[in-house]
């Protein structure tokens, strides 16, 4: 399976900037990424997109980010980036990366899946 691990978050205050990342693995096995995505989960409210990048690099941003967030992948690192200036405190959640259709090689056939991190606390304090 595909592995992604998620760094960066912190607290800051409003105004502040902070970069995440998410590191893609499969435990040695061959694989390839397509789409990734970042998403986003505040107390008591469902999880909600925050920006996708395609392998192309084409980008998708949630309104409520345009202008602020800046999402970035590195092909030859496997990793995904999410820059995120500007932010308010309703930027407050737990932030998961995903990885759409990931192929992976089992040494016999290939498999596809949709895979998700296990989250990073983002804290805008006012």
């Amino acid at each position: 399976q595909v592995q992604l691990v998620e760094s960066g978050g912190g607290l800051v205050q409003a105004g502040g900037s902070l970069r995440l990342s998410c590191a893609a693995s499969a435990s040695g096995s061959i694989f390839s990424l397509n789409a990734m995505g970042w998403y986003r989960q505040a107390p008591g409210k469902q999880r909600e997109l925050v920006a996708t990048i395609t392998s192309g690099g084409s980008t998708n941003y949630a309104d409520s980010v345009k202008g602020r967030f800046t999402i970035s992948r590195d092909n030859a690192k496997n990793t995904v980036y999410l820059q995120m200036n500007s932010l308010k405190p309703e930027d407050t959640a737990v932030y998961y990366c995903n990885a759409d259709r990931a192929r992976y090689s089992t040494g016999i056939e290939w498999r596809t899946g949709t895979y998700w991190g296990q989250g990073t606390q983002v804290t805008v304090s006012s």
